[in-house]
């Protein structure tokens, strides 16, 4: 393909014959956000479906219910050069009840399959369908060293599991011809809800292990998220992502004792209590939060990223929290 100027990180440039149309579904959230603003900085075209259109979003916005086709079907007019982003999704940190367990299925599931409803619409294939998903699909990893290929659990957890595995199937009948199934693990990014509960717990001095803290923890710093989902776009040079699953995470995993270690070191707190699961359980309790985030973990790492001769932006935790601040 012919070059363009755009870039898309600090060391690689896009390239592309003409600019890529990319519909973004749940583009108003903490991933979408950032992802809006890093293609439309590359010469993209940025639409965002949402329910609740922004002003301060600054990207043009499309009203739908993720429930129902409607008139947002025109934005994929242009199949060959458009792509969906699908990141449609309530936020994972709530109680583990039943309730919550289909609220955070349906919020996905339901805005998946309309989305492949209009996909079908089409008479030509969609160029690219980047469908969100997330490492926690595979549960409680232990100690197994997790990649693309490892089978899923039977039956897993029902808000990791239970959730993602039907939230992938959703979009198994879009009319696309490149169909990545990102599965993402913790990203760390200013603001982001669960870095700053743990840096408010380590800053109040109790930024010790939870649990075991054996646990492994899977992560990856969004400015390295960006560029994987640039590359599921076909966006970075040299780089082809085939479809199926790719795993969206450092090659770095370390367990949560390290984890908390490096952070107690970043907000300067030379010790942390530690916190039996026990207490991790009743303070989910008091928070509304699941302890299984805290108390499960997985080695995730990419074999399709490491064949692919990939290289990270943010290579450790320790130069992830160090580009975040202690803002974060």
């Amino acid at each position: 393909m012919d070059e363009t100027a755009a870039t898309v990180g600090p060391h690689e440039p896009l390239k592309r014959l003409e600019p890529l149309k990319c519909v973004i579904a749940g583009g108003s959230g903490s991933l979408g956000r950032p992802l809006a603003d890093h293609l439309a900085q590359q010469g993209h075209e940025v639409v965002v479906l949402t329910r609740r259109p922004s002003p301060d979003l600054g990207h043009r916005q499309v009203r739908w219910d993720g429930r129902t086709v409607g008139g947002w079907v025109e934005e994929l007019a242009e199949p060959r050069r458009t792509a969906v982003v699908n990141l449609a999704g309530e936020l994972v940190d709530r109680s583990p009840t039943p309730a919550n367990a289909r609220l955070l299925l349906d919020s996905r599931v339901r805005p998946t399959h309309v989305l492949v409803e209009a996909s079908r619409l089409g008479a030509e294939p969609l160029a690219h369908w980047v469908q969100a998903s997330t490492t926690a699909i595979w549960s409680d990893g232990g100690e197994r060293r997790i990649t693309e290929s490892t089978p899923l659990p039977e039956p897993g957890l029902p808000q990791m599991t239970g959730v993602a595995r039907p939230w992938e199937a959703a979009s198994d009948g879009a009319h696309t011809s490149h169909r990545v199934l990102l599965r993402t693990s913790l990203v760390l990014q200013p603001g982001s809800p669960l870095l700053t509960r743990l840096s408010g717990v380590t800053r109040a001095g109790l930024g010790g292990r939870l649990g075991s803290g054996r646990q492994w923890i899977s992560w990856i710093h969004v400015d390295d998220w960006l560029r994987v989902v640039a590359a599921c776009l076909d966006l970075v040079p040299g780089v082809r992502i085939p479809s199926g699953p790719l795993v969206a995470s450092s090659d770095r995993p370390l367990r949560n004792a390290e984890m908390m270690a490096a952070l107690r070191a970043h907000y300067r707190r030379p010790v942390g209590l530690p916190a039996p699961g026990f207490a991790v359980r009743v303070g989910a309790r008091v928070l509304g939060s699941d302890p299984a985030l805290a108390l499960t973990g997985r080695h995730c790492t990419s074999q399709v990223l490491e064949r692919a001769g990939w290289s990270f932006d943010v290579p450790t935790f320790q130069d992830a929290l160090a580009r975040i601040g202690t803002a974060g």
